[in-house]
């Protein structure tokens, strides 16, 4: 069985192409892929991403329990409504998953959760919390809209009661609040998203999701499939889990060392790993290739570098640069003049820094 969510219907009437995604029926595009991409780099363009877990933690020692279960932080979280990215770790120092982490109150944090982890995640978080009396709720009643683009926050504020737009306004990057969205409803607006442009990322009720919907589609807010959320992310630098990274990859092998705090007297799960895999030197690394000729990279193939093989993980045709980008996995140390095996013709690429867009423009050597 298939699930789906509450804008199944809605997805069906605006006639998307609807695929399966790790068990949901998701549209893919509603037409152009591309032309919803440029959207929300030039505008604004809206994804549902109510498959997406939300997962509320409840206790008085909520704080310590997440301060053993996540590689970041949450100390760094001391105002209510800010946000953390991180990763959670099994003993071996492999991903579990990573997550985004909100601090609302001293006793109730926020998760939100990857939808294609989510059995295995609760399971683990759990299991895990038993230890410090953490009351573990999922929130199946929630569906959640991204809104992204330049234009995306003026365009959803503008739905918004007078007080609340006021608010909503001075939210600041990766920070939260719970307020009123048009005609009551109730909403958790979080400036995070996974474009590399602003916006809002929205909890609401699955009972008001549609109608929240209908409001930002006849306000502007075109809607994307999960086609151009692939583009977007890739071009922002941010990893696709299952693609990007998994239990086999730790952190550091996924250019997610800016995730890890190896602050002094916390014990996180997998710290003891991961501080002895940095002991012993990372063997491979996460590194950003461009391919300037024509062509398309794409997961699987083989890379080709001065220190041996690697492979690529995430890649394909990024509509901002009008060439193709990719993720790859290669040996540590300097890699030479690196190709990429393409039915059997190896293809010159070059190795660069990602991410590759930023705010709507390519970032610096990106374009060569």
């Amino acid at each position: 069985m298939t699930d789906k969510t509450e804008l199944n219907a809605t997805h069906r009437e605006l006639g998307a192409r609807m695929v399966d995604f790790g068990g949901w029926d998701m549209p893919i595009a509603y037409g152009s892929q591309i032309e919803e991409h440029h959207a929300v780099r030039k505008d604004a363009g809206m994804f549902d991403v109510s498959h997406m877990t939300v997962v509320d933690l409840t206790g008085e020692k909520t704080r310590d329990f997440l301060r053993k279960l996540v590689a970041n932080n949450v100390d760094k979280l001391a105002k209510p409504g800010k946000a953390l990215y991180t990763c959670m770790l099994d003993e071996t120092g492999g991903v579990i998953d990573d997550l985004i982490v909100y601090f609302l109150r001293e006793d109730f944090f926020r998760l939100v959760v990857n939808a294609a982890t989510r059995a295995k995640d609760l399971a683990w978080i759990e299991k895990q919390a038993a230890a410090f009396g953490v009351a573990v709720r999922e929130r199946p009643e929630f569906g959640m809209i991204a809104v992204q683009g330049p234009n995306a926050r003026e365009k959803l504020i503008g739905l918004l009661p007078a007080e609340a737009q006021e608010k909503a306004r001075k939210l600041g990057k990766f920070a939260a609040l719970e307020t009123e969205g048009p005609d009551g409803m109730p909403l958790f607006l979080a400036r995070t998203g996974y474009t590399g442009e602003d916006g809002f990322e929205v909890v609401v009720p699955n009972s008001r999701v549609v109608e929240l919907w209908k409001r930002l589609h006849e306000a502007g807010v075109a809607p994307a499939g999960l086609g151009a959320r692939d583009t977007l992310r890739l071009e922002a630098g941010m990893n696709l889990y299952g693609q990007d990274m998994d239990e086999s990859v730790s952190p550091w092998e996924a250019a997610l060392a800016w995730t890890i705090s190896l602050d002094e007297g916390r014990d996180f799960i997998g710290r003891a790993a991961l501080e002895q895999h940095k002991a012993d030197g990372v063997k491979r690394v996460m590194v950003g290739l461009v391919m300037d000729d024509k062509g398309v990279l794409r997961h699987g193939q083989k890379v080709l570098t001065a220190n041996g093989e690697g492979e690529i993980l995430s890649g394909g045709f990024a509509p901002t640069l009008g060439k193709s980008i990719a993720f790859a996995r290669i040996p540590a140390g300097e890699p030479g003049d690196v190709r990429v095996d393409i039915r059997g013709k190896e293809v010159p690429v070059r190795v660069v820094k990602f991410p590759f867009v930023r705010d709507g423009k390519p970032m610096e050597g990106i374009t060569g």
